[in-house]
């Protein structure tokens, strides 16, 4: 009998071997979602290294910068984190000790946790079953409450999850309604679309991440987008520690050491490059999952709204155990005991013991979520070797046949055509 190894590229601390189909050694365990590095980061990176240019400043810096302004259409700042951009964003609009800053509960810590950076509070909001994001009629209801209260918050927090743009349109017009700024927190979704228009533009200012889960990587970084030019600069200024124009070190305002360095802006520049390649990568890799478990009841893909481009960073799903067979800890379990990664869908914030007593307007339908919904491996290098070894796996565990091959990439893709709708180029934090 022949046999082949599969391989992943990232040592494990205890190795396990696992048969698919007879044929199948799986040897290094399937991570959730990992780095997709080409030669072209390395050559950047090697500029970088050649030149001497290894702090925050240096040509890698400013041509990322550039370069991702004409993929997206808007002045950016490249940072130190996602998170970085997100705290200097909320700062940029005006957010300070004492205020309110609405927040989707669906969305991992470092949404929110900038809030508490400024010394306010967050209120949470729900989402909808529809997109998984914030729901247009809890932020109506919200604001209509704090308007009553004569306490309207400073911002609202619209978290596109997992690929996947929030309804924009109708957060705009109400938020517009009641004069109060939004922040995209579009950590989770470079490369998707919003009615044509790509994630991150539609709002005051928006924040992206780099980090190594996401669809492109610096390995960490991020960038802060606005339409606003003095904002991105005023970020800027404050991301290099505020330090004010002369000769000496003099400061008349608090900055931050969160400027993104010339190095990890060179992984980024060539990461950027392939963005629209990752985008279809992922996608296809989610229609695969979801073509392969077409005959399984109830384990149901992320929906995929009708107003735009998911990018499926990672690929989830929606699981009712009753008819499934078994629970999504359960599926979890099995799948760690075959030797593959995968997680559950975002704990909401509303139910973090560091958000004890936050107020939140809904909550079923995130705690519906969270109980059910699994993200499966999603890397952009996922073979499909590896891909259908996970398949069989998640089959196996409800007792169902396991197949022999996968759908075609051209079945698969049937979800929809791939583009990144930017200008240029053809989604921890």
């Amino acid at each position: 009998m022949s046999v082949s190894v599969v391989c992943h590229p990232y040592p494990l601390s205890e190795v396990q071997i696992q048969y698919q189909n007879e044929n199948t050694i799986m040897v290094r365990r399937i991570l959730l979602s990992v780095p997709h590095i080409g030669s072209t980061e390395q050559s950047y990176v090697e500029q970088a290294f050649t030149s001497n240019w290894l702090s925050t400043v240096g040509p890698n810096l400013a041509a990322f910068e550039r370069e991702f302004e004409d993929h997206i259409g808007l002045p950016a700042v490249a940072l130190s984190s996602g998170t970085a951009a997100i705290h200097i964003g909320l700062r940029l609009l005006g957010v300070g000790v004492g205020d309110t800053v609405f927040c989707s509960t669906l969305t991992f810590a470092a949404s929110s946790n900038p809030i508490r950076y400024l010394g306010a509070e967050p209120i949470f909001i729900d989402s909808n079953y529809e997109t998984w994001n914030m729901d247009p009629s809890l932020l109506q209801e919200a604001l209509r409450d704090c308007a009553r209260l004569g306490r309207l918050p400073k911002a609202v927090i619209v978290v596109d999850l997992y690929g996947q743009c929030a309804d924009m349109d109708p957060i705009r017009e109400i938020c517009a309604n009641y004069g109060v700024s939004i922040l995209e927190d579009a950590a989770e979704a470079l490369g998707a679309t919003y009615k044509g228009k790509p994630a991150g533009v539609l709002a005051d200012v928006a924040a992206f991440s780099f980090n190594g889960n996401k669809i492109i990587t610096t390995s960490g970084g991020g960038m802060l987008v606005s339409s606003n030019r003095d904002w991105v600069e005023k970020a800027r200024f404050w991301s290099q520690q505020a330090r004010d124009p002369g000769l000496a070190y003099e400061h008349s305002e608090l900055g931050y050491n969160y400027r993104m360095s010339n190095v990890l802006a060179g992984i980024g520049r060539g990461q950027l490059e392939v963005l629209p390649l990752r985008v279809q990568q992922r996608r296809a890799i989610a229609f695969r999952y979801r073509e392969a478990f077409a005959d399984l009841p109830d384990i149901k893909l992320m929906p995929q709204a009708p107003y735009g481009l998911h990018t499926n960073w990672l690929s989830c799903f929606l699981i009712d155990a009753t008819s499934f067979g078994v629970t999504r800890d359960e599926l979890i379990r099995a799948l760690d005991e075959a030797n593959v990664e995968s997680r559950p869908v975002w704990k909401p914030m509303h139910l973090q013991l560091l958000y004890a007593g936050c107020k939140c307007y809904g909550g079923l339908v995130a705690e519906d979520l969270f109980r059910r919904g699994i993200c499966l491996p999603s890397s952009s290098s996922l073979s499909e070797e590896e891909q259908l070894y996970v398949i069989n796996i998640v089959r196996k565990a409800v007792g169902a046949d396991v197949l022999d091959h996968l759908a075609s990439d051209t079945h698969a893709l049937s979800g929809g055509s791939v583009t990144s709708g930017g200008k240029g180029l053809a989604n921890g934090q």
